[in-house]
């Protein structure tokens, strides 16, 4: 089959004339074929999936229940732009009460369709060709993605384990630091389970101050965390000078999918998302905005969340370190990374987490996701399927039962 005559106009961002005719398979894409793979081999045997990365329960009733008054009434029919000023004060009031950040709803929040286009757009705002966005690795590459759609490039720090996955800002050569103008970071992290304390954050603004960079905080898992109180970046003195807090009601509030998030901090930045935003989409539907307000007022729905995957990791924890498997409890989020194993005593080697990850989706229809950036690590996650403690606990037997079969070389 010829090109389409159009093959040659395709943007360089995407690969150009060569767009759609690389053979490289994605990662997920990669686990999924796997997972079908494991499925017609063994369809006697149940897939342990602990690759998925959201959060398996529905939004709480009680905001559902706001979500189909709302969806019927006639003055939110109409586009929200960038927002309804109802929302940004429950967040100005979530904000407060829960992380003891006091914020101007008119000028230093805005809603966003979640926080995934917040975090495509913010770099809009200040890369030109040839800047650097800096960013931490394993993680979410969103807005080094968009860094490099508009010509700047990516200055990767990687999260070891011997810096407490924590980016060494002082191994930042002096030249990228002049052509830098974001930090991205991302705390409590996904995948590594970290969470921040306030003397990183106190770090980071004293790093960002000196070299002119802005900062964008992914908080996205700030209600899961689970070793200290959610602790906000904005908390820290001098941190809404520099830079702004990206935040979602997906992880924390079980509202995956509805695609709820606001960016908050310093006002002319915000302002700034605001102007991009404004060009970019027409904001999320008003009803939505609105079951969300029901949501980030009740405490008790990030209470429950975060106890839920809490549970949930402890008895994956002890029962990975039952099979040999070095495992501790994160400080946050819903996934656990461990170190990979190099392979099977007797078997074959693994030169990759992502051959290890291959060999227990084929051989024990266990599912996990391989990360390779930052060393090689195998991320569980929590958010499998299971309506109650008896299902959780009959899911980590059966994970055991094969595990157990394993000898795990390190």
């Amino acid at each position: 089959m010829s090109d389409p005559y159009f093959q040659h106009l395709f943007a360089s961002r995407i690969g150009g004339s060569d767009y759609g005719k690389s053979t490289d398979i994605y990662k997920f894409e990669k686990i999924k074929r796997a997972k079908r793979k494991a499925l017609d081999a063994h369809p006697e045997r149940k897939l342990l999936d602990f690759g998925i990365g959201e959060n398996d329960s529905m939004a709480a009733n009680s905001v559902r229940t706001v979500m189909g008054h709302e969806i019927n009434q006639p003055e939110n029919r109409g586009y929200a732009d960038n927002g309804i000023p109802e929302f940004k004060e429950a967040v100005a009031r979530f904000m407060a009460h829960s992380l003891g950040v006091h914020l101007d709803p008119a000028t230093e929040i805005n809603h966003s369709i979640g926080s995934k286009p917040a975090l495509a757009m913010l770099p809009a705002a200040f890369i030109d060709p040839g800047d650097i966005t800096l960013m931490t690795v394993p993680g979410y590459p969103v807005a080094g993605t968009h860094t490099k759609y508009l010509g700047g490039s990516v200055y990767t720090l990687p999260l070891l384990d011997e810096n407490g996955f924590m980016p060494d800002l002082d191994s930042i050569p002096g030249d990228i630091l002049r052509a830098a103008k974001l930090l991205i970071l991302n705390y409590p992290n996904s995948p590594t389970g970290k969470t921040a304390t306030r003397e990183f954050f106190e770090q980071v603004v004293e790093f960002c101050q000196k070299n002119a960079i802005v900062v964008v905080q992914d908080a996205a898992h700030i209600m899961l965390s689970f070793d200290s109180e959610p602790l906000s970046f904005l908390s820290v003195e001098g941190a809404k000078d520099v830079g702004v807090e990206v935040h979602s009601l997906s992880k924390g509030f079980d509202m995956i999918g509805w695609r709820m998030g606001w960016v908050c901090g310093n006002e002319r930045i915000v302002n700034a998302f605001a102007d991009i935003k404004d060009n970019t989409d027409s904001g999320q539907y008003i009803a939505i905005q609105k079951a969300a307000i029901a949501a980030l007022d009740d405490d008790n729905i990030p209470r429950a969340v975060r106890s839920k995957y809490q549970r949930r990791l402890k008895k994956l924890v002890e029962m990975l370190n039952r099979c040999g498997l070095p495992a501790k409890m994160p400080g946050g989020t819903y996934f656990l990374y461990i170190p990979s194993p190099k392979g099977v005593a007797g078997g074959v080697p693994f030169d990759s987490a992502e051959a290890a990850s291959q060999y227990l989706i084929t051989e024990h229809s266990i599912c996990t996701v391989p990360w390779d950036d930052a060393g090689s690590h195998l991320r569980f996650s929590v958010t499998y399927e299971a309506d109650n403690e008896q299902q959780e606990d009959s899911l980590m037997a059966e994970t055991e039962k094969r595990l157990q079969t394993i000898q795990f070389e390190f």
